[in-house]
Parts: C-alpha cells; sequence; structure tokens
C-alpha cells in the first residue's frame, strides 16, 4: 500500500457526524444543513436538456482532451469574463475538460510535483489555511509536504505572501491559491495575484489557482479578478508557471455534472494531458455536450447571483445582532466568529446548535490545521469559526437564520 495514505486526515463532514453521533435532535424541526458546499438551486433547464438529447454519445468513447467544440465553448467564456485577448487562448494548446475541479486539483499535484531524489526530500506545497482538504491530501500522495499559509482576519482573510520565509519560497514547487476562498469568501486582488506570479518567477514554482467560486459575487460592476486575467495584464501571453481550474458546480448548479475545466500554461497543460490519458478521466460526450450550453448562457448565472444575494442580505439582517459576521467578497459562505463566551467554541457551537435546533454546520478547525508562529505558539486560523454555506432555498436559510440566533440568544443568558 502506499505508505503515505495513512497520513490523510479525516474529511470535515467524518469529524461532523462524529461530533453529532447519538444527539438526537428536536423531531418537530426539520433538519436544515449550512454544512456542506452543494448548491440546490435547480440546474438549467436547456442544459439538462442537451445532455438528454445527446444521449447517444454514450455509444463513443470520448477524447481525453474534450471536443473541440468544448474547448473553443470555454476559450469563449474564459476571454470575455477575464477580458483577455482571444488570440491568447488557444484551445488546441491552453485548456483542458476535467470532470470537475475536486478531481483535476488532486490530480495537479501528481503531475508538477518532482519526485526525484534531489527534489522530493525538501518539496514543499503552499496552501492557504483554512483550506480545502483536496490540496492536503494532493501533496501527501504526491510526496511532498504542505506548507500552511493562515489567512487570517487582520489581512482580509488574503494570503500574505510577504510573511512566507524565504526558505519556503525557495523549497517551493506548486502553490495552491482559492480566491474567492473557501471558506472565507476573500478575493486576492490584481496587487496580490501580480505578487505571487513574481515570487513564482523569482523561484520556480507553479501557481494552481482554484476559481470555482469566481461566479458568486455581488457587485455586478466588479466580479473577482483572475489568476490569467493578470498574467495576460502582464504581457505573460504564453501563461507562464499559471494555472488556473473552474467548474460548472456552483456557477452553474451542476455539481453532479462533474464538469469544469484546467486553463493555462501550455506546456504543464501537455504533461497534464499526458497523465489523464493514463489515467482514464475522460468526460462523456453528453457532458460536453450539456457543458457547452454551460459556459455559452450568462443569464442563468447572473440570475444564480440574484438568489445568493437575497439570502446573504437577509440572513445578515437576522444574524448580526448576535454574531460578529460580515459579507464575504464572494462565494456563498458565511466565516462566523462564534460567540465570546467561556465555554463555547467551534466544536460546541456546532455540536449544540444541531442538538437543539437541529441545523448543521462545520467547526473551522475542520477546515484547517495547527500551526506554529514566530514566537513558538500553535494556532488555529478556524478555531472559534464556524462556516455556514448559504446553500438552501431562501426560506429554508431564514429559517436556519432564527433559529442560530434563537440558539446564540440563550447562550448569553
Amino acid at each position: 500500500m502506499n505508505p503515505d495514505l495513512h497520513r490523510l486526515h479525516p474529511y470535515p463532514f467524518e469529524k461532523l457526524r462524529a461530533l453529532k453521533d447519538g444527539i438526537v435532535p428536536p423531531a418537530h424541526k426539520s433538519f436544515i444543513s449550512l454544512s456542506i458546499g452543494e448548491p440546490k438551486h435547480a440546474a438549467p433547464d436547456f442544459v439538462l436538456a442537451e445532455m438528454t438529447a445527446q444521449l447517444r454519445g454514450l455509444e463513443n468513447y470520448p477524447l481525453t482532451k474534450g471536443t473541440l467544440a468544448l474547448r473553443e465553448a470555454i476559450a469563449r467564456w474564459l476571454a470575455q469574463r477575464f477580458n483577455i485577448a482571444t488570440n491568447l487562448l488557444d484551445p488546441e494548446r491552453h485548456i483542458l475538460p476535467v470532470n470537475g475541479t475536486r478531481e483535476a486539483l488532486f490530480a495537479f499535484a501528481q503531475v508538477v510535483v518532482n519526485r526525484s531524489p534531489d527534489h522530493s526530500r525538501d518539496a514543499l506545497v503552499v496552501m492557504p489555511n483554512p483550506f480545502y482538504q483536496i490540496y492536503e491530501g494532493a501533496t501527501f500522495l504526491a510526496g511532498a509536504e504542505p506548507w500552511f499559509l493562515n489567512t487570517l482576519e487582520d489581512t482580509g482573510f488574503v494570503p500574505d505572501f510577504d510573511s512566507v520565509p524565504m526558505e519556503i519560497w525557495q523549497r517551493c514547487q506548486l502553490v495552491y491559491l482559492c480566491s474567492p476562498g473557501n471558506p472565507t469568501g476573500a478575493v486576492a486582488g490584481e496587487a496580490a495575484l501580480r505578487q505571487l506570479i513574481a515570487l513564482a518567477d523569482e523561484h520556480d514554482f507553479i501557481i494552481a489557482a482554484d476559481e470555482c467560486y469566481s461566479e458568486i459575487y455581488f457587485d455586478e460592476a466588479a466580479p473577482p479578478v483572475g489568476l490569467l486575467e493578470v498574467a495576460a495584464k502582464m504581457g505573460r501571453d504564453n501563461f507562464k508557471r499559471c494555472i488556473v481550474f473552474h467548474s460548472l458546480s456552483k456557477r452553474s448548479n451542476l455539481p453532479g455534472l462533474r464538469s469544469g475545466f484546467v486553463a493555462g500554461d501550455a506546456g504543464i497543460l501537455k504533461k497534464f494531458l499526458l497523465y489523464r490519458t493514463y489515467h482514464g478521466c475522460t468526460m462523456p460526450i453528453p457532458t460536453q455536450a450539456a457543458s457547452i450550453k454551460a459556459w455559452d448562457d450568462e443569464q442563468h448565472v447572473a440570475d444564480n447571483r440574484t438568489r445568493y444575494r437575497e439570502k446573504f442580505a437577509a440572513v445578515l439582517k437576522i444574524l448580526s445582532p448576535v454574531l460578529d459576521v460580515q459579507c464575504p467578497d464572494a462565494s456563498f459562505y458565511l466565516w462566523v466568529k462564534t460567540p465570546n463566551i467561556p465555554g463555547v467554541n467551534d466544536e460546541s457551537f456546532a455540536r449544540d446548535l444541531f442538538a437543539q435546533q437541529n441545523v448543521a454546520v462545520v467547526p473551522g478547525r475542520y477546515l484547517s490545521r495547527d500551526t506554529l508562529t514566530t514566537d513558538g505558539k500553535t494556532i488555529n486560523p478556524g478555531t472559534n469559526r464556524i462556516r455556514m454555506a448559504l446553500v438552501a432555498p431562501l426560506e429554508d436559510c431564514i429559517d436556519a437564520a432564527q433559529r442560530i440566533r434563537s440558539y446564540v440568544e440563550t447562550l448569553k443568558h
């Protein structure tokens, strides 16, 4: 067996199940889950119709590279969404369809981490903390070590690249960046992305930018900036060392379609395609046809954002008087501080909220790791925070917020 398998941590939802084990919530209150980031808005009918119409495509083996039509649709979307000149995005070289960002983010580390004896022993993969746990698991199974870059309130939950020691950059082979962030919803701006690209040039590492929440934002005039967008502005026509990951799961409410793409540095993608040819991760032809329809339409995405704005406005109005909570820059998460009350922390909050109100949230420590400060203290940036995913219907989100407020009010008396 792969000796690194034992290094994998239990997934956050396994920990949450264990935390709730044996608890019987009140039967008269329906269960509301704000724990898993699974969109609950209806999938676009025209996408489903296209997939059904193309079921004959199941009679053929799909290409690992996907159809040219799909890669062209993705290129059109990338160019329009991120203000990139169309001539810079070659569907043959810069784009590769994948079965959702999760599998691609995991597989990517297996390709780009140098396992040779001269490199693997000291190889580091830098990632935000808190983080999407796939980054850590991918790092372990690629034979590297994770290095956690805390994203804290005093920097707006955006990674502070200046705080990373020089010796870490010198050992770094890959940086996972999540913007908008999970769970914080913070967006790394153009200046931060320019700095990271410059660091990648200086220290020869690759940037894997997880941008799967990029289409859920609140100001239609100010969408989150993307890594390839900034690279193009810097005159990097080849997107050197820059790879982005996008998905239809959040953008189009299609988590079960398992459809996304990676784009960027053609040299890296050529090697990733070779890996995936052996890996066998090909996207079924009906899925590709449905994906084209989704990438070519923006109205359903704008409608989706409107529904999230309604939910955030309603929930924040209810919770703000009793909790330290702010609207994020983007995404569908609230990264909420637990009340500063003796005996209350993120785990007890999640456990007792479920026990009393039948509402599920995720303790922040389940999404992050302990780290050492420069003065030798141990901190965990998820401690005393909880993540709420506002994915349920508006009425359920309002009901859940009211129950959370009731629970918090009992703590203060």
